[in-house]
């Protein structure tokens, strides 16, 4: 049986605190694929992350 927890904790994330959106390290491939294959789409590309280092990041939005 292949472990579904990713997609178990964002079903419950979209259910009790309505998530609509993710930022994911543009360097990610697999998170990328994750969130897409869930109705996720980059919105925007910022080219630091939050703490200003420079890992670009992409905006997701559902």
């Amino acid at each position: 049986m292949r472990w579904r927890g990713g997609s178990l904790l964002l079903e419950h994330a979209f259910a009790h605190f309505a998530a609509t959106s993710v930022d994911v390290n543009e360097q990610n491939p697999q998170a990328i694929g994750f969130y897409q294959r869930h109705g996720f789409a980059q919105v925007s590309r910022s080219e630091t992350d939050s703490t200003g280092k420079p890992y670009p990041i992409l905006h997701l939005k559902r």
